[in-house]
């Protein structure tokens, strides 16, 4: 039992990673991209906006599907759409193109994000949910560790263009793991029995106010770390002149007090509950982000306290997002794949606005970047106040 507990979580991890990994390992190459596309670096800042973008709009289709043909069609189609983006991206000659073939990426990389969550609900739910979850982060740690560091290490060495073709292998490797390693959890003969009224089903999932809360506190914790992906690689390297490698360390370090917290989620829920350890952990991080900007508008303008003090907000954030995600879709397990969407609809909806804003204002400095992160932190806090109810313990 416990292996197929961990050969599930590696599967799904490894699956989760494919579109970070898409996210994480172009950021230290921003500026090398934008001198030879002769750009500014905001043009190139688009680029991911446009990823987030098609996976915010392409969630609400995968998720319907995937709860009526199975959990394994989609992903097949997804993962193809992905590799084809990415080997775009390595052709690309103007920031237009870049743009296109990263929302083509986008399209293709939604369905590797969406449907695993949907999997974990097929498979457990309340604390298993939770620890299956964070053990399935664990494994998809890797990618907001290695991947800044390895596309780092592919543009300095060789070219920006080498780093969209090993996404492009990164794809195929989940073409793989879904054929081979992923079990089925959804027939499609239950689907197709169930039959689903999407339109109905969205509709009522847009009236569960519960539901909208949860999934608004993980989307604006969700928005405060894209905030950070629209701003840092330019923040720490140009502004502050840490070389690709030292922002890559940088990079990993916040990813690892994410990762980090959220595997005391599932002892956490048992012995406080769930809504406790949400509550709390958003105290932690609105606090911290609200100082932070009040230092950096005091003119502190320095590496160490900017990554110190999101190292701690990111790792308060490992009890936010996890648990948040467990608890909205709960009570939906007959249609977790569409409540899955639409969760992941309007998070990265929430994720993409942050980063047109963050790159909108964008100063060539930390402050733009750290005002959205704090917005996003007090707002959570605040959702989190009208949303939650008293402490449940799970068993």
């Amino acid at each position: 039992m416990r292996s197929v507990f961990l050969r599930n979580a590696v599967v799904l991890g490894m699956l989760s990673a494919v579109g970070p990994f898409a996210i994480d390992m172009y950021l230290p190459a921003f500026p090398a991209i934008a001198r030879e596309l002769q750009v500014d670096v905001s043009a190139i800042q688009m680029s991911l906006m446009s990823f987030f973008v098609a996976v915010a709009l392409c969630q609400v289709i995968y998720g319907p599907i995937s709860d009526r043909v199975g959990r394994k069609p989609p992903l097949y189609v997804g993962l193809s759409l992905f590799i084809l983006g990415a080997i775009g991206c390595s052709f690309a000659q103007s920031p237009e193109a870049l743009i296109a073939f990263r929302f083509l990426q986008g399209v293709g990389a939604c369905a590797s994000m969406v449907i695993p969550r949907a999997i974990i609900r097929d498979l457990h739910t309340g604390a298993e949910a939770a620890r299956l979850m964070a053990t399935t982060m664990l494994v998809f740690s890797v990618s907001p560790i290695l991947a800044p560091l390895a596309g780092s290490a592919l543009a300095e060495f060789f070219s920006w263009r080498i780093i969209f073709w090993a996404i492009a292998a990164i794809g195929l490797g989940g073409l793989l793991v879904v054929a081979f390693l992923l079990p089925e959890t959804r027939s499609a003969q239950h689907g197709a029995g169930a039959k689903p009224r999407v339109l109905a089903t969205y509709k009522s999932l847009l009236k569960d106010r519960h539901f909208l809360g949860l999934v608004f506190i993980g989307g604006l914790g969700q928005a405060s770390f894209f905030s950070y992906l629209a701003g840092s690689s330019v923040v720490f390297i140009e502004h502050f002149g840490l070389s690709p490698s030292g922002y890559s360390m940088v990079f990993a370090s916040n990813a690892i007090a994410f990762i980090g917290s959220a595997q005391f989620n599932s002892t956490l829920m048992r012995r406080f509950g769930a809504e406790r350890v949400v509550r709390t952990a958003l105290v932690g991080f609105a606090s911290l982000t609200m100082l932070l900007f009040l230092l950096t508008l005091a003119g502190v303008d320095n590496p160490f306290v900017l990554w110190g003090l999101l190292f701690v907000s990111f790792g308060c954030l490992g009890f936010v997002i996890p648990s948040t995600a467990v608890l909205a879709l709960e009570n939906h397990g007959p249609v977790a794949g569409t409540a899955s969407s639409l969760m992941g609809t309007l998070q990265l909806s929430t994720g993409a606005l942050m980063i047109v804003l963050v790159s909108a204002f964008f100063d060539g400095t930390s402050l733009s970047m750290v005002s959205a992160i704090m917005a996003c932190g007090l707002t959570a806090f605040a959702l989190s106040r009208m949303t939650l109810r008293p402490a449940r313990v799970y068993p």
